[in-house]
C-alpha cells in the first residue's frame, strides 16, 4: 500500500465521487481501451467510451501515458478526455512508472500481463495465412477448399495455415463436417496437409437452439446461460437466436472441448478460429453457473479455453496479454479508408500485450463489400504490403484470381519481403516471448518526446526498422524519420526529418536505422 501511494502522490491523483480524475500535461498523448479505436489514439480532447463493451475487437483495462503513467482496473471503466484530464467514472489504479509511453507499457505488463515465455506454433508468421471466407462466404465445402489451396500453391504462394469457416459444420453446436458439403473431410484434411497446410476450423460458443438433442444433452448439466427457471437464455448474434454456452461451468468446457478433440482426433485438425466471445454475447440478466459472471468475465474463459489449442486465433479478449494467443482486427471493409485503420489499430493491440496479432485479411474481411464483384486492384497491392511487416499476414479473397499479372507481382514482391526480413522477425517474436516486448509499436515508444505521437501512418517493426505503406491512391508519399541515419528499401539513405518518397505499385517503404546519431 505505501508502494502504491507513494507512486500517486506525484500525479496529484484527484478522487471524486465513485470515480478518479487524473491530471494530464499539455503535451501528454493517451493509449488504450478498445483496439477499435486505435485510429483514434492518441486521444484528443472530447473523446468519451466505456469500456463495458468490446466493440468486436479485444478491450483492455488499461490506458497508457506518453509521460509513463499507466491506468489500470480489473473491471471495465468509462473515461472521458478532457483538455486537463482524465476522467474516469470509478476508482482506478494509477502509477507513475516512469517519463515515455514505452517506461509505462512495460511496468503495466510486467505488473498485469507478463510475457510467460511460450510462442504460437510459427507457421503463424512463418508464412501467410490463408481464409476461406471470402472466397466461399457461407458455402464453405470440401471441392472450394481444396481448389483453393491448389491455387495458393499453383500461384507461387508458400504454404501455411489454411482456416476453414462459417459453414463448414452441420449446424452451430453439431460440431461435425457438414456431408453434403464434406463428403470426405478425413481425406480432404490429408490431402491439405500432404500439401504442406496446417488445417484450423471456424468455431463459436453458440447452440442452435432447435438442436434438441444437443440442447437436452447440455441443459442436462445447466450448461448455458440460463433464464430464472433453468431453460436456454435466447442470445441474438449476427446468425440468428442460439444458447450460449456458459463457460463459468466447467463441464460447458469440458463438453466443448470434447468435440473440437473428436474434430482432431478423427479428421486430423490442427486448430480452431474461436469466433465470437463479445461482451454483449452475454446479457446482464442471464443466469451463469458461476454466479454473478458478466460478460468480459465470460469473454476471458472463452478465450482461456482456446489456449489450451496451440493453433488457435480470436477477435475479442479481456485482460488476456502476455500469453501465446493469436488475436486479429475485427473484420474491415473492402476501402480505402479502413485499410488506414490497420496500423493504428494494430499499435493498440500491441501497446495492449497482444503481440501476436493479425490485421485481419489482405483486402478486408468484410463479405459485404466484396458482393458487387468489384474490387479495387491498387488497394489490394497496398493492403498486402500492410501486411506483409506485421506480426502477421492473412490472405482470403484469392489475390491471383482478380489481379492483374502486374499488379500480382506485386503482391508476391511483398511477401518475398517478409521472408527477406523474417530472421529479424522471428527475434521480435523471441523477445515478445521472453520480455512482452511488442513487435510493432508507434514510432512514440523507441523515439519519445520528439513530436511523433500523432503519426499513424508509420510504425516500427522491432526498434531498428520503420514501415511506411502506402494507405491511400497514389504512388508517393510523405515519410517522417526520427533523427539519425536510415537507410532504405531501396538503399538510399536519409537522415532524420520529412521526405516525399516515390512509391511505385511494387514498393513497400521500409527504412532500417543505421545510425541514431545525425550526420
Amino acid at each position: 500500500m505505501k508502494s502504491l501511494l507513494k507512486a500517486l502522490l506525484p500525479l496529484m491523483l484527484v478522487s471524486c465521487t465513485g470515480g478518479t480524475a487524473i491530471p494530464v500535461g499539455t503535451d501528454v498523448r493517451y493509449w488504450g481501451g478498445h483496439i477499435k479505436d486505435g485510429s483514434r489514439m492518441p486521444f484528443e480532447p472530447g473523446f468519451r467510451t466505456a469500456l463495458n463493451d468490446n466493440l468486436s475487437n479485444q478491450t483492455a483495462p488499461l490506458l497508457l501515458g506518453s509521460d509513463g503513467t499507466y491506468v489500470w482496473s480489473d473491471a471495465p471503466f468509462a473515461f472521458e478526455v478532457t483538455g486537463k484530464s482524465i476522467e474516469v467514472d470509478r476508482k482506478v489504479e494509477v502509477v507513475k512508472a516512469g517519463e515515455t509511453l514505452a517506461d509505462a507499457y512495460r511496468a503495466a505488463a510486467r505488473a498485469h500481463f507478463p510475457a510467460d515465455g511460450q510462442l504460437p506454433p510459427a507457421e503463424f508468421y512463418r508464412a501467410p495465412q490463408y481464409n476461406t471466407w471470402i472466397e466461399l462466404m457461407y458455402d464453405q465445402n470440401q471441392e472450394g477448399v481444396l481448389a483453393y489451396a491448389r491455387g495458393i500453391l499453383e500461384n507461387g504462394l508458400p504454404a501455411g495455415i489454411i482456416m476453414i469457416d462459417d459453414t463448414w459444420q452441420e449446424d452451430y453446436g453439431k460440431w461435425e463436417f457438414h456431408p453434403g458439403r464434406f463428403p470426405d473431410p478425413k481425406a480432404m484434411c490429408d490431402e491439405l496437409h500432404r500439401m504442406g497446410f496446417k488445417l484450423m476450423l471456424w468455431i463459436c460458443p453458440f447452440v442452435s437452439m432447435d438442436q434438441y438433442l444437443i440442447c437436452r444433452e447440455i441443459n442436462s448439466f445447466q450448461g448455458f446461460l440460463h433464464t430464472a427457471d433453468g431453460q436456454p437464455y435466447p442470445v441474438r448474434w449476427w446468425n440468428g437466436t442460439s444458447a450460449v454456452l456458459d463457460f463459468s461451468n466447467p463441464q460447458s468446457a469440458q463438453w466443448f472441448d470434447g468435440r473440437l478433440r473428436h474434430l482432431m482426433d478423427s479428421y486430423g485438425v490442427d486448430g480452431f478460429k474461436f469466433d465470437a466471445g463479445d461482451f454483449d454475447f452475454y446479457p446482464a440478466d442471464a443466469l451463469a453457473a458461476g454466479g454473478d459472471v458478466p460478460g468480459w468475465e465470460q469473454c476471458s474463459l472463452f478465450v482461456q479455453l482456446a489456449r489450451k489449442y496451440p493453433y488457435n486465433e480470436l477477435r475479442a479478449g479481456w485482460r488476456n496479454a502476455g500469453q501465446p494467443i493469436v488475436q486479429r482486427l475485427h473484420d474491415k471493409a473492402h476501402s480505402w479508408e479502413d485499410l488506414a485503420k490497420l496500423i493504428p489499430e494494430m499499435m493498440a493491440e500491441s501497446l495492449m500485450g497482444y503481440s501476436f496479432c493479425c490485421p485481419d485479411m489482405v483486402g478486408g474481411g468484410s463479405f459485404e463489400t466484396f458482393l458487387s464483384g468489384q474490387t479495387d486492384q491498387d488497394l489490394i497491392v497496398r493492403s498486402a504490403q500492410v501486411h506483409a511487416l506485421m506480426p502477421m499476414m492473412q490472405f482470403s479473397l484469392a489475390p491471383w484470381r482478380v489481379l492483374s499479372p502486374e499488379r500480382y507481382a506485386a503482391v508476391l514482391k511483398a511477401v518475398k519481403t517478409r521472408e527477406s526480413l523474417l530472421p529479424y522477425i522471428e527475434s521480435l517474436y523471441a523477445k515478445a516471448a521472453a520480455e512482452g516486448e511488442p513487435i510493432v509499436a508507434p514510432l512514440e515508444f523507441y523515439f519519445p518526446h520528439q513530436g511523433f505521437a500523432s503519426v499513424k501512418d508509420e510504425f516500427m517493426l522491432g526498434d531498428r526498422i520503420l514501415v511506411a505503406p502506402v494507405l491511400e491512391p497514389g504512388t508517393s508519399r510523405t515519410v517522417v524519420l526520427p533523427q539519425g541515419r536510415w537507410k532504405a528499401d531501396d538503399g538510399t539513405e536519409y537522415a532524420g526529418g520529412t521526405h516525399r518518397i516515390d512509391a511505385p505499385l511494387d514498393r513497400l517503404p521500409y527504412f532500417e536505422l543505421v545510425s541514431p546519431v545525425q550526420d
